[in-house]
C-alpha cells in the first residue's frame, strides 16, 4: 500500500505521521507500506524532517517528491498519484486529521467486500469554526445541483484505491483539478467510510476561508455546465 501525503509547512507533523504508521501496519500482518511525501514547496523544514524520517527508516519504506514551489495541494496529489507503483494506493494528510487507522477497515471493504476503493467520510465537524460548517454544507447542496456530479456531504481526499482507479484519475488531464471530483467523476464501486472530526496532531492548518472559496470555485468552474449554458442561452 502506497501512501500519497501531501506536506506544506508540515515539519512538526512529518515523524509523528511515520511512527503512526507504523503502528497501524504492525496490526496489518500481510500487508506491507510505502510512504511517498509529497514536499509542495514548504517555507519551513519540512523537508529537512522528510530526509530524516528517509534516513531514520528501512530502505524503500519512506520516499520522497520535491515541487520546485509552491503549486497547492490538487498539483501535489496528482504529482504522488502520477508516480505512485503500489498495489494499493491511499491519499491522506501528513496531519493526521485523516486517521490512519480507518486503514484497515478500508484495506476490508476492497478485499473482502470486493470494491474497488474506499473513502473517508466525515459525519461531525466538531471544532470546526461555525461560519465553515455553514459554508461547507451549502457548498455540497449547491454543487450537486449545478454540476454533472454527486458529492457525498463531508467527503474528503482521503481514499484507498486499487492500481485501475488510479489509472483512471490520472489519465485526466485537468489543469484546474478539483480532486474531489474527479474521485465522484470517474466512477467504480466504492465504500464510504464514517468517522468523526479530528483535530490536527500538530502545527496549524495552511488553509484559511478564502482559500476554501477558491478551492470550492475550482470545483464549480470544473464541473459545472449549468452557468455555460445559461450563457449561451
Amino acid at each position: 500500500i502506497e501512501l500519497i501525503v501531501p506536506c506544506y509547512n508540515e515539519e512538526k507533523c512529518i515523524g509523528l505521521f511515520y511512527n503512526r504508521i507504523k503502528e497501524v501496519f504492525a496490526d496489518m500482518p500481510g500487508f506491507d507500506f510505502i510512504i511517498t511525501y509529497i514536499d509542495d514547496g514548504s517555507k519551513d523544514h519540512t523537508m529537512e524532517e522528510i530526509k530524516k524520517v528517509v534516513a531514520q527508516s528501512k530502505a524503500g519504506k519512506v520516499q520522497y517528491i520535491s515541487l520546485s514551489r509552491n503549486f497547492g495541494k490538487e498539483a501535489a496529489l496528482y504529482a504522488g498519484l502520477s508516480n505512485c507503483t503500489g498495489d494499493y494506493v491511499a491519499v491522506l494528510d501528513a496531519d493526521l486529521q485523516h486517521p490512519p487507522e480507518l486503514l484497515k477497515e478500508m484495506v476490508a471493504a476492497i478485499e473482502e467486500e470486493k470494491y474497488d476503493c474506499a473513502s473517508a467520510r466525515r459525519v461531525s465537524r466538531k471544532g470546526e469554526p461555525v461560519i465553515r460548517s455553514l459554508f461547507s454544507r451549502a457548498f455540497y447542496h449547491i454543487i450537486n445541483h449545478l454540476t454533472v456530479i454527486d458529492l457525498m456531504p463531508g467527503s474528503t481526499d482521503y481514499r484507498l484505491m486499487k492500481r485501475e482507479v488510479v489509472e483512471s484519475i490520472v489519465s485526466m488531464t485537468e489543469k484546474e483539478r478539483f480532486t474531489k471530483g474527479i474521485y465522484a467523476w470517474v466512477g467504480y464501486k466504492n465504500k464510504w467510510i464514517e468517522y468523526e472530526n479530528v483535530e490536527r496532531i500538530a502545527g496549524k492548518t495552511t488553509w484559511n476561508f478564502w482559500g476554501l472559496v477558491r478551492y470550492a470555485y475550482s470545483g464549480f468552474i470544473a464541473f459545472a455546465t449549468t452557468p455555460l449554458r445559461g450563457v449561451i442561452y
